[in-house]
């Protein structure tokens, strides 16, 4: 299904800001081997904050500050002008560039190439730190994905994916393709799955009727024995059973427990549970999202875009978006300060030539 006849407009900007608010929400408690789900609730039973409606709030406790992220003070509550600088966001800039610089036969040697122009080094992380350097140490992918990498199937590839969503609306299989075609610059397998499966639930989130659609949708663009699709099919069963919230997060962390927490795995595995039991609700979402913990800020910007998508840039509640005030911090050179709008102008720009 196409497209034809939806808000595209409002759509890819639902997405932009989807992203972004749910990636500051997720970025205080983003240490997932500290912040548990158990730990992330206590926290905000602390401060009063279950159940969460809202950015978190600041510690009730001084003890709590030295466990959040350095960035803490500007991602809680009250004090947000505009979004901290993430590579979560740093991706999807980056992917937008890619985009408007080579466009959609673009190459997985071009977006190398662009990293190096316009992405500082230690403004990367696990596998694409380890594909920066054997891209400046002169391999070409698909070397750069394998040379002295042990995070071939993280979540970095995944975080890239959105922008190929947005650009293809209705289009999962074109935006999985696109997806690909950039995670292999740095990931394997389930990483590169992972990217595909994203790129394709974005996209689907423009036309399907449910979040359940659009996951359904999504599995269609990965192999179906592959672990991540009986990861995604492992959590909406357990959901259909009836099953709370918190007993099928508890199930799924035994069944992964030795994938560790930047693994696509676990983390497709909350990112999915946040959907189906947030149900389309945009607040609930994100916030079951990253409270499910892992990789906070990660998942919650996944979540956040495609509940985004679902919704609309229009129905997304004031207090995630009025905060941002329209600005994004980035690390991509040349786009530090832009305005969310902007970011979602251009988008919708390639948008309209895929449809």
């Amino acid at each position: 299904m196409t497209a034809v006849g939806v808000d595209v407009a409002d759509r890819v900007l639902g997405g932009w800001l989807g992203r972004i608010s749910g990636n500051m929400l997720g970025k205080p408690v983003e240490q997932g081997d500290h912040w548990t789900r158990d730990r992330i609730d206590r926290y905000l039973r602390q401060a009063a904050a279950l159940p969460l409606t809202d950015y978190l709030p600041e510690p009730a406790a001084p003890a709590e500050e030295s466990a959040l992220r350095p960035e803490w003070r500007q991602c809680v509550r009250g004090h947000i002008h505009g979004s901290c600088r993430d590579d979560d966001v740093d991706y999807a800039i980056l992917g937008l560039h890619l985009l408007e610089t080579h466009g959609f036969g673009f190459t997985t040697e071009q977006v190398g190439e662009l990293w190096l122009l316009r992405l500082p080094y230690l403004q990367t992380f696990t596998a694409e730190r380890a594909a920066y350097r054997n891209l400046a140490n002169g391999l070409k992918p698909p070397l750069t994905a394998t040379y002295d990498n042990p995070y071939q199937e993280w979540i970095g590839a995944l975080i890239r994916a959105d922008i190929y969503g947005w650009t293809c609306p209705g289009l999962p299989r074109r935006a999985a393709s696109l997806a690909r075609r950039d995670a292999v610059l740095s990931h394997t397998g389930n990483g590169v799955y992972g990217a595909m499966w994203a790129a394709a639930l974005v996209s689907a989130a423009f036309t399907a009727p449910t979040v359940r659609d659009a996951l359904n949708t999504a599995l269609t663009v990965i192999p179906a024995s592959s672990r991540l699709a009986r990861t995604v099919r492992r959590v909406q069963s357990l959901h259909e059973s009836g099953l709370t919230w918190e007993d099928t997060l508890t199930t799924i962390a035994e069944e992964t427990a030795a994938l560790g927490w930047i693994h696509t795995i676990p983390n497709a595995a909350v990112l999915t549970a946040g959907l189906l039991y947030g149900d389309g609700d945009f607040t609930r979402t994100i916030t079951l999202t990253v409270r499910g913990g892992l990789d906070t800020d990660s998942n919650g910007a996944t979540a956040g875009s495609v509940a985004g998508v679902l919704s609309g840039g229009a129905a997304i509640p004031p207090q995630w978006k009025d905060p941002l005030e329209d600005t994004v911090h980035s690390a991509v050179f040349g786009f530090d300060g832009v305005r969310i709008s902007e970011l979602a102008e251009r988008t919708l720009r390639l948008a309209r030539t895929q449809m």
